[in-house]
């Protein structure tokens, strides 16, 4: 049987039956990752109806293995998967949890995550400059001056900018930071909730790395987040039901940045087609997208990369606030990883938005009969996409 084949069998599956982040959020200098990770898990399950004895399946990234999770919280898994791809593992996961689902791996899976990034910095803990040795950017591109990943994206953002223009590149990255600020401005756990932005304030903001300003770089903070998933026929009998897992695909090729194939093309070329293709819709179908905004470049390059506009078009399909608020494509409704939280890797979070979006729990940012929803997470340098197309009644 083909391989599509294979995956639209399995479409529907397996649902999301519960979500949550950590009961702390944002800043948490009296909380480490493990705890975090273990708050999330708890108010995750609960979120579903399900109890910890129950979960067969645990699934976690970001410095930790699923051993140092399921000890912690009291968990012994039949399951384990603890894929490292940097901010899309979360994403991955839900792939990974399907397959094991279906397979009769786990029955119950649990996806943790917890970092504390804003805390690390005030500890002295945190690797600034993103160099691990051994690796090969630390031979060459560290070297350099290529040390960690305002630079590296801010380079990938100058080969766009000479490709499709300077100053319509800079006015489309101003549109993503001050829409997303919007939709930060209506959720209460953002980290920017309380604190508008203008373009003028956007554009006179602090410059990081040409052609980054402050506000075109993602939040430093901490917090934890978890999903619960079961199978379609578990999830009737859980708290909330469940959102179907309709598409799903990953990949990646690269690692460090001067290896990527072409740096205005993300591998969600290929994981973007084929998680619709699983699913049966097309991009005109989609009631929202949630992505992974790491950068605001990261936003332009993914809508193209993603197949919702053609190459050298993002400037045009966000301008004029087209995804703020009010406006006709809802992208990254929670505030993203810009204005709301970015702990250190944030593909989790976009789940957990795209879910309570389609289980009508967002309050004031809530959309219209929102049905069914795009997450996607990118990981590394530009390196690695997960993205998963999620759906409910």
């Amino acid at each position: 049987m083909p391989v599509m084949d294979r995956l639209k069998a399995i479409s529907g599956s397996a649902a999301i039956v519960g979500v949550a982040e950590s009961d702390r959020f944002g800043r948490t200098p009296d909380r480490g990752p493990m705890e975090l990770h273990a708050e999330a898990g708890r108010n995750a399950l609960a979120d579903a109806g399900i109890d910890k004895s129950e979960v067969d399946g645990v699934f976690t990234s970001g410095g930790y293995s699923t051993y140092d999770i399921a000890e912690y919280m009291g968990i012994a898994p039949h399951f384990t998967d603890s894929t490292s791809v940097g901010g899309s593992s979360f994403v991955i996961h839900i792939a990974h949890a399907m397959a094991a689902i279906e397979a009769g791996y786990c029955e119950v899976a649990l996806i943790t995550y917890g970092q504390t990034g804003r805390s690390d910095r005030a500890r002295g803990a945190l690797n600034l400059y993103g160099v691990t040795p051994g690796l090969p950017n630390a031979q060459y591109e560290a070297p350099f001056g290529i040390i960690g990943p305002p630079i590296a994206y801010s380079m990938a953002a100058n080969r766009y900018m000479h490709q499709y223009g300077e100053d319509r590149t800079r006015e489309a990255m101003a549109n993503v930071a001050v829409s997303t600020r919007k939709w930060a401005n209506m959720n209460e756990k953002a980290h920017f909730y309380d604190t508008p932005m203008t373009f003028d304030e956007y554009h006179d903001s602090r410059w990081i790395s040409w052609p980054f300003h402050l506000l075109d770089c993602c939040l430093v903070t901490d917090g934890g987040a978890a999903v619960v998933i079961t199978s379609a026929e578990r999830a009737k009998s859980t708290r909330k039901g469940g959102v179907a897992i309709l598409g799903a695909a990953e990949g990646h090729d690269h690692a460090i940045l001067h290896q990527m194939p072409d740096l205005t093309r993300t591998w969600g070329r290929n994981t973007g087609p084929q998680a619709l293709e699983m699913a049966g819709v097309t991009h005109s179908d989609l009631d929202m997208a949630m992505i992974y905004d790491s950068f605001t470049y990261t936003v332009l390059v993914t809508l193209e990369s993603l197949g919702f506009c053609g190459p050298g078009e993002s400037p045009d399909f966000v301008a004029n606030q087209r995804t703020a608020p009010g406006g006709d494509f809802a992208l990254n409704t929670n505030g993203g990883g810009l204005s709301y939280a970015h702990p250190g890797s944030y593909g989790i979070f976009t789940v957990l938005e795209a879910v309570r979006q389609l289980r009508g729990e967002t309050g004031e940012r809530q959309l219209d009969d929102c049905k069914l929803a795009m997450a996607h997470g990118t990981g590394g340098l530009l390196s690695s996409t997960g993205t998963v197309v999620l759906g409910r009644e």
